[in-house]
């Protein structure tokens, strides 16, 4: 089974995470962030892969901290479960819209991480969510799980749906990278042998 579990502890938050890449997108979340709450089910969902995650943050600062490390909690744990990515078809894409929102991601398993971000909102927050705080979600998960990231918004006017367009292209994008490809045979999907 390609699974992971990580345990992340500081000053500023307990997280525990687990992921399992061949679920049926089963979501088990609970960070005291409701909207975030929200675009990790998605995630979870979208992508078919089972995702458990508590979190405990200083919320009575802002919601930065607890946000920015479960993004490392779950890039750390996928990085783990997908292994030396024998066997994986390595990228992924997807152009998703949501009613005025079109977001195009791209992604490669690369174990090089870098993020292009490509994403306005017309609005501060979502609710009591702080909208610079998506980015940040971004910017530690392709970090910590060795990813190529690139997301794109195409059109969008509304927050709430170019944020979750992109947490679901995310989502569908990385389905694709992370399933095995019968064509490869449990090869590496790299010239150089490795990745």
């Amino acid at each position: 089974m390609r699974r992971a579990s990580i345990t992340r502890t500081t000053s500023e938050t307990a997280i525990t995470a687990e992921i399992a890449l061949d679920g049926t997108g089963k979501a088990e979340i609970a960070t005291g962030i409701g909207f975030f709450d929200h675009m990790l089910d998605q995630l979870a969902r979208h992508a078919m892969i089972d995702i458990t995650l508590s979190a405990e943050g200083d919320l009575h600062i802002d919601d930065h901290h607890t946000v920015e490390d479960c993004g490392i909690a779950l890039g750390q744990a996928l990085k783990e479960a997908v292994g030396d990515k024998a066997g994986i078809r390595r990228y992924g894409a997807c152009h998703l819209p949501m009613d005025d929102a079109q977001i195009r991601v791209a992604l490669d398993l690369s174990g090089r991480p870098f993020l292009i971000w490509n994403v306005t909102f017309a609005a501060p927050k979502i609710g009591t969510f702080d909208t610079e705080l998506v980015r940040e979600f971004f910017q530690a998960f392709s970090t910590h799980g060795g990813i190529t990231l690139h997301v794109d918004q195409l059109h969008g006017i509304n927050a709430h749906h170019v944020a979750e367009a992109a947490f679901k292209a995310l989502a569908q994008a990385l389905r694709q990278a992370v399933e095995p490809d019968p064509r490869r045979e449990g090869a590496i999907p790299s010239t150089k042998g490795t990745l």
